[in-house]
């Protein structure tokens, strides 16, 4: 039975292109490009014409790509060997607070070594202000990375404007492009890029690191004569045939504008209807500057983890940042950053093809799965509803003037009207537990509520801003931390 995937974000199926290239360079790709007879040459002959390929996309010359093991690897490679030559200017690092894994392990490493990290700061829809960048660089500064688009909820950020500051400034700028590059080139005079080829529809094991000329560069680690240094060991010919071969068929003529245009349509679709079809619903991401195929949502009162194993049951694979869809328990780093909510998170990203009658089954299971588990955690709608109509506000509700940011401490210590023990429960049972809470005080009341769930110091301040109640802020506990929410309406 065909199951619609909808987590090209993650990994996009393989593309027939890739298929076909794959399977024949398995024929004519095997033996070492770097020999001189007949199946040497003939494997550098594929060799060559993928890079060419590669470089043709992402906008640059053929000597400046080569070809990694992933594209975690293409990052961790750039950064370390920009950064290295760079040595003598400074050991400043800046990169967004909404980088992909790969870049923050890669700056944890470089701060073990002695160099020095900045986060910049992204506002509510993910997005980092071009700003906060020229005012964040300075002389020491070694590189800066920024990714074209966010992973998780598909925002863009300004590159090109980004690009221009750091060659005002002389600092190179790498740029991770694995979500948009299928989409098209990046623009701007970035120094250096990441990608890999299974957000593309090419096969997993490719990664794509491209370094501009005049960029310095020291690559570190192993090396060997093979990607001219930067990339040790014995290329997987096959795979990078495949996934050139993918990633040209993908760009080929207006495909990629016409698919890119018709998924924008779709995912508009979602935007638009979820909120519409299910109550208390935050859709987050950048409502404009965004990727064409992706669209993330959280819901109220939800356990992400049951949300996607309903969704699943249901025939539809789609992911989550929520903390309770993790091992670590933690919330996304995404979603704590831009301070939206992060409990029953669902991303979308719809690969290359996606029928729009799937999109529609999509609409018209998601209500019933969503209000089933919330009924299993002990939320009745009419209980959601008396708690919204409490409040007078919705999912759009603008976030109240007096709250305060995440995290801050109470302005006073003023003991509060009520107090909710969710020490031990994970999200969402704290939130629900506060929405049942918050009716039994008066207007100008407070609701405390403990928790030592980690996820509860990003999703109490968004419910807040959804139903218009006064975030009063955090203060110590014995155990976790103590959240004063103050009644409005």
């Amino acid at each position: 039975m065909y199951v619609p995937y909808f987590d090209a974000a993650s990994a996009a199926p393989l593309h027939p292109v890739a298929r076909e290239a794959l399977l024949a360079s398995l024929d004519e790709g095997w033996a070492d490009p770097a020999r001189l007879y007949r199946e040497g040459r003939r494997a550098r002959l594929l060799l060559d014409a993928a890079r060419e390929a590669a470089a043709e996309a992402v906008g640059c010359r053929p000597d400046e790509v080569v070809f990694t093991p992933s594209g975690t690897q293409a990052v961790h490679s750039g950064v370390s060997g920009a950064l290295a030559a760079r040595r003598r200017v400074g050991r400043r690092l800046l990169h967004s607070a909404v980088e992909h894994s790969s870049v923050l392990h890669a700056a944890e490493v470089h701060t073990a070594a002695g160099g020095s990290c900045t986060e910049l700061a992204v506002d509510r829809t993910g997005r980092v202000a071009a700003g906060d960048v020229a005012a964040a660089l300075s002389p020491d500064t070694a590189l800066v990375c920024l990714q074209s688009a966010n992973h998780e909820v598909g925002t863009e950020q300004p590159v090109e404007e980004v690009a221009a500051l750091c060659q005002e400034a002389g600092v190179p700028l790498l740029v991770d492009a694995a979500q948009s590059l299928p989409w098209g080139p990046v623009p701007g005079g970035w120094s250096l890029l990441a990608a890999s080829a299974h957000k593309w529809g090419g096969p997993p094991g490719v990664g794509l690191l491209a370094v501009r000329k005049g960029t310095r560069f020291a690559p570190q680690g192993p090396r060997d004569e093979r990607e001219a240094g930067r990339s040790p060991g014995f290329e997987n010919l096959p795979a990078i045939v495949a996934a050139a071969a993918s990633l040209r068929a993908l760009r080929a003529g207006q495909e990629a504008a016409g698919e890119a245009a018709r998924l924008r349509k779709l995912v508009d679709r979602i935007r638009t209807r979820v909120p519409e079809l299910v109550p208390d619903v935050e859709v987050v991401g950048h409502p404009v500057h965004r990727l064409p195929h992706l669209v993330t949502f959280s819901c109220l009162y939800v356990d992400g983890e049951a949300l996607l194993h309903e969704l699943d049951r249901a025939g539809f694979s789609v992911s989550s940042g929520s903390s309770c869809t993790s091992s670590t328990l933690t919330p996304s780093h995404v979603l704590r950053a831009m301070g939206v909510l992060s409990e029953g998170n669902v991303r979308v990203s719809l690969p290359y093809g996606t029928d729009g009658a799937e999109v529609d089954r999509f609409l018209e299971v998601l209500p019933a799965v969503v209000r089933s588990v919330r009924e299993r955690l002990g939320v009745p709608a009419a209980g959601r509803e008396t708690v919204a109509a409490t409040a007078g506000g919705g999912p759009e509700a603008a976030p109240a003037a007096a709250a305060e940011e995440p995290g801050e401490p109470a302005a006073s210590a003023e003991p509060a009207g009520l107090v909710v023990d969710s020490l031990g429960k994970r999200c969402p049972l704290p939130v629900i537990e506060l929405a049942k809470a918050i009716l039994e005080v008066p207007v100008g009341g407070t609701v405390t509520v403990l928790a030592d769930d980690e996820a509860a110091r990003l999703d109490i301040p968004a419910w807040c801003a959804m139903r218009e109640q006064e975030y009063a802020g955090e203060r110590p506990a014995e155990r976790g931390a103590a959240y004063v929410v103050r009644r409005r309406a």
